[in-house]
């Protein structure tokens, strides 16, 4: 069957235009979060864990996105529907808008539970470890640190941590056991001077800059 120029060109034109389509759908789209396939995006979960898990916080817009390493305009939008449905609460001061849990949501409690199970580690490392004077940096690694990092996999049963400083081994005992009480699962703790991280040639942290990590949020990290 031959064409005419004008039907030719329009079929090529419709299949540019899908080709293009599918092209864009396929870089576009966001792949499921490997810590929680349940949820729209990793940014939608550290933000939820982030005011859910420290339901006493209230945040403005600009704090939360820093926190979470999100854009500001994903904090508003994820924010606004958040409001919108009753799980999070605002109330304004001229033009700020704090945020803050709504606990008496129906839905806190069991999401809680989720993101505890899922998002909380990092959160609830951040609050233990934050200001701590002998805890320099910190880190997540193995298979939390992996399914953080989008790497799929099953759920992560304990949490390996790395702390940098000058944190006797025997004072990082009683911090892992702070976090293994709060999120309820197991926690390993591993340390390192600044040195030995910075330099690098030691084998087992050689090994570790070689995978997944994840840094974690503290006053006094390493750059």
């Amino acid at each position: 069957m031959k064409f005419d120029k004008t039907t030719a060109q329009a079929i090529d034109h419709h299949f540019i235009v899908s080709f293009k389509r599918k092209e864009h759908s396929v870089y576009m789209k966001q792949p499921s979060p490997a810590l929680a396939p349940l949820l729209r995006s990793d940014a939608q979960g550290d933000l939820l864990a982030y005011l859910l898990l420290q339901p006493e916080r209230e945040s403005t817009l600009s704090e939360i996105a820093r926190q979470i390493d999100a854009q500001l305009t994903t904090v508003h939008r994820e924010v606004d529907r958040l409001v919108t449905s009753g799980l999070l609460t605002e109330r304004r001061i001229g033009t700020a808008r704090l945020i803050r849990a709504n606990v008496e949501d129906r839905l806190y409690l069991p999401m809680r539970s989720l993101l505890e199970a899922t998002y909380g580690p990092k959160v609830v490392l951040e609050s233990v470890l934050a200001g701590h004077p002998d805890v320099e940096s910190a880190f997540t690694f193995g298979s939390w640190g992996a399914r953080y990092s989008g790497k799929q996999g099953a759920s992560p049963n304990d949490l390996d941590v790395l702390i940098v400083g000058t944190l006797s081994r025997r004072d990082t005992y009683p911090l892992a056991q702070q976090v293994e009480d709060l999120l309820q699962m197991e926690v390993n703790a591993e340390k390192v001077d600044a040195t030995q991280w910075i330099d690098g040639t030691d084998a087992f942290v050689a090994g570790l800059k070689s995978r997944p990590l994840v840094q974690l949020k503290l006053e006094m990290d390493l750059k």
